[in-house]
């Protein structure tokens, strides 16, 4: 069976560039990676980051450079369903391009799944940041696709009933990381890794340093003006170079962002809205205890005791203050932590909710055999 993305953030994950962002982009490249290992085809279209025809491989992952078209992407994109011949398209996170993307794939006769990567995805009418007035077409598009996926059980309790009998759980991949660094080895600074835009409030960041000094900070990330007014992410920075207590690094690659995890005390979340973090996976597979001010997916952090969710600025630091003092306690929550990867968000884990949804491979007489699922729902 073969699956296709049209992503070029992929490709920049795949390449190691060091402007590789995004959590959507990298969980396409992460199950293009498990899609491979479990003997699917993949490719994936990449319209400017590779020449128009050109052809590479990473990882068992084809790209295939395909230009915008005779003046239009739609028509690239057609000439990709038709040349690549897959069974799937893969689209990750709301945008209004996804009605006419999935008409163009069902004129090549190809099926398409719907992945959401933000809570309100499953709220039409609001699930845009660019057009948004131009909505309809995206819920056109999920009325059409064949699969919806979703990463946690609050949006499928939320996805409207008439999508149901298309969608189903499937948890994002996290990459299990060994051996992970002790706590009481550990640097005493506090991590923030994000896109400096309006959901991920960066702004509360800024407060929390300035209302405790004695807590350390290292920070990453860079503006953006994606779901963020114009200005908002520079103002964001200059506030944050001025604060002593904050190391702000800007933008570096996801190797060293994963390090700065890695080696940190605490994760800490700012946002107002997410999906399922990626960086929540990342703190988690090293063993990082995550300290949430609102987003908790499935409430694991509350139940499973991943951190501590807190629900005001005041909660937050003085959750983070009792869990710098404590590296024996970090030391058991990053032992839960590590074992909810595992258990939940491993490849192995993902792929088999995966193929569950879509189809899967298997081997008969000695050689892979299509096991086709049912019927698309359109």
């Amino acid at each position: 069976m073969k699956l296709v993305f049209i992503n070029d953030g992929v490709y920049k994950y795949a390449s190691g560039a060091p402007s590789a962002t995004g959590g959507a982009e990298r969980q396409q490249w992460l199950l293009a990676r498990a899609l491979t290992a479990a003997r699917w085809q993949v490719a994936v279209g990449v319209t400017d980051e590779i020449a128009a025809e050109r052809r590479c491989n990473i990882d068992g992952v084809d790209f295939i450079g395909i230009g915008h078209g005779y003046g239009h992407v739609f028509s690239a994109w057609y000439r990709f369903f038709v040349s690549e011949r897959p069974d799937w398209c893969y689209w990750r996170g709301a945008d209004y391009v996804l009605g006419p993307a999935v008409e163009i794939a069902k004129l090549a006769d190809v099926r398409t799944i719907f992945s959401t990567a933000f809570d309100t995805d499953v709220y039409p009418v609001r699930a845009l940041s660019r057009r948004s007035s131009w909505w309809p077409l995206y819920a056109w598009g999920l009325s059409r696709c064949d699969k919806i996926l979703l990463q946690h059980s609050s949006q499928l309790a939320n996805l409207p009933s008439r999508y149901l009998p298309k969608a189903k759980i499937v948890p994002s991949i996290a990459s299990v990381i060994s051996p992970t660094k002790s706590h009481f080895d550990r640097p005493s600074y506090v991590a923030w890794v994000g896109t400096l835009r309006q959901p991920k409030r960066p702004d509360l960041l800024v407060e929390i340093a300035r209302k405790a000094p004695d807590l350390r900070f290292v920070v990453c990330g860079a503006p953006s003006l994606h779901r963020s007014p114009v200005g908002f992410g520079e103002r964001v920075i200059h506030n944050l170079q001025q604060l002593p207590n904050i190391n702000f690094l800007g933008q570096v690659p996801p190797e060293k962002a994963q390090e700065i995890i890695t080696n940190a005390a605490l994760l800490l979340s700012t946002s107002d809205g997410e999906g399922f973090p990626n960086t929540f996976l990342q703190a988690w597979a090293a063993g990082t205890p995550v300290v949430s001010i609102r987003i908790d997916p499935d409430r694991v952090i509350e139940q499973l005791g991943l951190g501590a969710v807190c629900g005001t600025m005041e909660n937050a630091i003085a959750e983070m203050r009792t869990l710098m003092c404590t590296p024996s306690g970090r030391e058991e929550i990053a032992v839960r932590a590590r074992e909810y990867v595992a258990a939940h968000h491993a490849e192995s884990s993902v792929m088999a909710a995966f193929e569950s949804a879509v189809g899967k491979l298997c081997d008969a007489n000695g050689c892979a055999a299509v096991c086709q699922p049912s019927s698309p729902l359109s």
